[in-house]
């Protein structure tokens, strides 16, 4: 239900920024919001509230934003409000996030590795993934997880290659558990 709930808002926002020419503006707009929304724990539990009226919430909502963010932005969030549509406001602004990468043609990738990589190496990766994927520019996620021992895991939205040693090693265990001696 979230997920059909979050995409929902998320086209009507995407369509909305489409149409006015502002898909820039309102990425970065939502970008910096997301960020003050998971810095201030406590305007989520006020917005979350059950004894607090819609009403009072909106109204706190633009105290807070008017003149912050853009009119747009602002009437998008009381909808949300009115709604009560906050307990997904973060999916939500994830999705159309997610949207507009999609819609600039950027990847987003999370590379896994057992060590740090160098940045020749980095490049190296992105430029690889730049040429096997229909993206035109790549943001690039690294992480290190010790327990792949070598290779790496590249994550694409629901796309993973795994090339990990320690992945590897599993297969080999059950190809070698499945002969008979």
């Amino acid at each position: 239900m979230a997920k059909l709930i979050s995409k929902t808002y998320g086209d009507a926002l995407f369509e909305l920024a489409v149409e006015e020419n502002k898909i820039d503006v309102l990425l970065e707009e939502i970008e910096q919001l997301q960020d003050i929304l998971d810095q201030n724990a406590d305007f989520g539990r006020l917005m979350n509230h059950p004894k607090i009226l819609k009403e009072e919430k909106v109204q706190v909502a633009k105290n807070v934003f008017e003149g912050r963010i853009s009119k747009e932005l602002l009437g998008f969030l009381t909808i949300i409000i009115s709604k009560d549509r906050y307990k997904e406001i973060d999916q939500i602004l994830a999705y159309f996030v997610s949207e507009v990468k999609k819609y600039k043609g950027i990847g987003v990738a999370t590379v896994t590795t057992a060590v740090s990589l160098r940045e020749e190496q980095r490049k190296r990766i992105e430029q690889r993934l730049l040429d096997t994927t229909e993206y035109q520019s790549m943001e690039m996620h690294y992480k290190l997880d010790p327990s792949l021992i070598g290779g790496m895991v590249i994550r694409i939205g629901d796309r993973v290659v795994d090339s990990s040693i320690s992945t590897k090693l599993s297969e080999l265990q059950k190809e070698l558990l499945k002969v008979q001696i």
